[in-house]
């Protein structure tokens, strides 16, 4: 088996969402694009897909994978990129998207650097809320942050990010800490009323017994044979403010007019330096992540490697998030 193409095939199946559409893609009939897969699996001793007539999804250990496989083949292109072109220099108009708050912070300080580095790339970047339409609206790349919606669009992890309960010194001081996300309703909570990610609340992580979770499914369970293990739990917590801006949501925050959810690449600076305090650390949910995003992989222009290989190089470097913006 050919190990290299038979991981391109799986990434390509993944995003397509279809096997058929996969082969198209590669000009080869779908049962060698089966065989490809079988043979993945075999080789690695787990199901990566779920294959009905109608779709493919990712099992849990598929989604895993698919992460890594396509860091993989970033670094192959990467490392390809660099031996043909050899003193070619990166040329041409890099069209760039980002988050407006997280991008005024984290992207566009960044952005002269990587010129001053390629001077014969022109760059234009493009803040917005919106999810934009990369190919259609010609854009290069993006950055975006939390969890990606399925597409064909090919993703590359960049770095972590994490939701934090924050307050300042002094409304803690006025009004106390919170011991448990259930407190949070005896407190003033700042709502974004615009982000769709935080239509379910505040996402926390709990310890739940399998002797609860068991309960809870109308099944026995023995207490001989509890362990604990975490649980996503939400909760929506209610306040007197709440606004469509993050800045002013934070400001806010700062201010003293209660707690905040946010994001730790725009608060750490704040929990660094004693501004923010956190608060419910031992209930903070998974991190999500911080993606770089492209249309398509497979002939991706050397101005664009270089970008996302710059991003992680900077989101790497010790102390980055903490950074005063």
């Amino acid at each position: 088996m050919d190990k290299f193409k038979a991981i391109e095939t799986f990434v390509r199946v993944a995003a397509q969402g279809s096997l058929t559409a996969a082969a198209k893609i590669e000009d080869v009939v779908p049962a060698i694009v089966s065989r490809r897969l079988d043979a993945l699996e075999s080789l690695l001793g787990v199901k990566l897909l779920v294959r009905t007539t109608r779709r493919v999804s990712l099992t849990h250990e598929g989604a895993a994978f698919l992460e890594s496989c396509q860091r993989l083949l970033a670094d192959w292109s990467d490392a390809e990129a660099s031996v043909s072109a050899g003193s070619v220099k990166a040329s041409g108009h890099l069209r760039l998207t980002a988050p407006a708050g997280f991008g005024r912070r984290h992207v566009a300080p960044l952005v002269p650097l990587f010129r001053d580095r390629h001077p014969e790339v022109r760059i234009s970047l493009n803040l917005s809320d919106r999810l934009v339409d990369l190919a259609g609206e010609g854009y290069d790349c993006a950055v975006r942050v939390g969890d990606l919606p399925d597409s064909s669009l090919v993703s590359i992890r960049l770095a972590d990010n994490r939701r934090l309960c924050v307050a300042s010194p002094a409304y803690i001081a006025r009004f106390g800490v919170p011991l448990k996300p259930a407190d949070l309703a005896q407190h003033n909570c700042l709502g974004l009323s615009s982000e769709a990610s935080q239509s379910k609340g505040w996402a926390f992580s709990v310890q739940q017994s399998e002797l609860e979770a068991e309960a809870l499914a109308g099944r026995d369970a023995s207490p001989s044979n509890v362990h604990l293990h975490r649980q996503n739990m939400h909760v929506k917590p209610r306040g007197s403010l709440d606004c469509t801006d993050g800045q002013v949501l934070h400001d806010w925050c700062l201010a003293g007019y209660g707690i905040a959810w946010r994001s730790t690449w725009e608060v750490e600076a704040d929990i660094a330096s004693g501004r923010l305090v956190q608060i419910l650390e031992d209930f903070a949910a998974a991190p999500n992540g911080i993606y770089a995003v492209v249309p398509e992989r497979k002939h991706m222009p050397l101005r664009v490697r270089l970008w996302i290989d710059f991003l992680r190089e900077q989101y790497e470097v010790p102390g980055f998030w903490q950074r005063e913006t």
